[in-house]
């Protein structure tokens, strides 16, 4: 029996969604903690992986990073360390610090990405280049022909990259996962309709990024997309994306964002059934990050699917549990996503989060690769978020933010073994 041996691994990016920590304290969202970090501190704990490092650009950071990680997750959890080496050390700045991380890594070990969008590529590309395995989150690059790059370069090197689609497959949520299955049973694609938004709170957070490096149909709609991409997988492919944005609030006091910055982007998309010539569908998709401060959730996220024998609705923001505090109101609560409240015996208990699941997955493909008990292609079989698997969810924000910046119809096609725009 193969050895399935601890694994090092490297953390890009030090942010919310990987400590819970923002530039201007805590998070306020429903990822208090962070996701990234505390998965793989436990992952630790539970003897998968070994030596861990966070990179960042800042490194002035990491004394308060620390201080919050050591009172909000060693502090809250039974036999859980938080130690990891940073870079860059010594408190330097310093952009190109992800560089000096990965040159110090071994081939075979793991990279994991939480960056702004457009850093996605060069990080992802740099550590596959040196042999090591990817998961990065989404979208995986802004650009259809970087997408393309990193599969190329994912076969060549023969290293697993999984894109962090936690609404994937039946490990991850089921709900979803489910749905794909009915959605099977019900014929030729019809209409599909999603909604996903935060509070305006978060540009607070983003104000770094946010209209700059990226926008809200990369950030959110890329849930969905990927989705309904993932659905629609030999049903039907996207032939061409219109797009329209919404603003004022994001550019207006307090938030102040650069004034190319979009509130709301809708992207309205053609898919053409593959099977029947006479069968066309419409997507219509729409993320923001301007809606109410007190809704009750985070993300508010919901979508409907029609077809030609019947439909689905999933909304994902009201599960059915809900509290409420004098202080704050009603909540509609998410402990499927990430459960942060400890065990019994006083251990982390999220392992059954599919925040969690899709962090673990990618560790444990890793290691089986390693052993020589798969390889990486294999994962592109079974519809998992592979680098392979996810080519149309990029191929259609970037033919949304094409048709947004210069007011035109894109077109998608497949020419010879890759997707191109037209």
């Amino acid at each position: 029996m193969a050895e399935l041996k601890k694994l090092n691994v490297l953390m890009c990016g030090t942010g919310e969604y990987t400590t819970g920590w923002t530039g201007s304290g805590a998070s306020t969202s429903d990822k208090k903690i962070g996701v990234v970090a505390l998965t793989l501190f436990d992952l630790r704990r539970r003897e998968k992986v070994d030596h861990l490092a966070m990179v960042g650009v800042n490194g002035k950071k990491f004394p308060e990073i620390r201080q919050h990680l050591e009172k909000n997750i060693a502090g809250a959890y039974k036999d859980m360390d938080v130690s990891f080496e940073e870079f860059p050390k010594n408190g330097l700045v310093d952009a190109d610090s992800y560089k000096i991380a990965i040159n110090q890594m071994k081939p075979g070990e793991a990279v994991i990405i939480f960056t702004p969008d457009s850093t996605h590529f060069p990080i992802a590309l740099y550590a596959i280049e040196r042999g090591l395995h990817v998961l990065v989150t989404k979208p995986a690059t802004q650009l259809l022909s970087h997408h393309n790059i990193l599969i190329e370069a994912a076969k060549k090197h023969n290293v697993v990259c999984f894109v962090e689609h936690h609404k994937r497959q039946v490990l991850f949520d089921p709900v979803y996962s489910d749905a794909k299955a009915k959605a099977a049973t019900l014929g030729e694609f019809n209409f599909f309709n999603a909604w996903m938004s935060q509070p305006k709170s978060q540009l607070e957070t983003f104000r770094a990024w946010a209209g700059k490096d990226s926008d809200i149909s990369y950030y959110l709609s890329s849930h969905h997309i990927d989705i309904c991409c993932w659905i629609l997988d030999g049903i039907a492919v996207p032939t061409r994306v219109v797009a329209s944005a919404a603003t004022g609030i994001a550019t207006s006091e307090p938030f102040n964002c650069v004034p190319q910055t979009e509130d709301t982007i809708t992207l309205m998309v053609d898919w053409q059934s593959v099977k029947s010539k006479t069968h066309r569908g419409t997507a219509v998709y729409t993320a923001s990050w301007t809606a109410p401060l007190k809704s009750g959730v985070h993300s508010a996220q919901h979508w409907y699917y029609m077809a030609e024998k019947g439909d689905i609705n999933v909304d994902q923001a009201h599960r059915g549990y809900d509290i409420t505090v004098d202080d704050t109101g009603k909540s509609w609560v998410n402990p499927f996503y990430m459960k942060y409240s400890p065990s019994e015996s006083g251990h982390f208990d999220g392992q059954r989060g599919y925040g969690y699941i899709s962090i673990e997955k990618f560790i444990d493909a890793v290691r089986s690769v390693n052993a020589g008990l798969t390889q990486p292609s294999d994962y592109d079989k079974y519809a998992l978020p592979t680098i392979a698997n996810t080519v149309l969810t990029t191929a259609i924000l970037n033919a949304g933010r094409i048709s947004l910046d210069e007011k035109r119809p894109v077109g998608i096609k497949k020419e010879g073994d890759q997707w191109i725009l037209e």
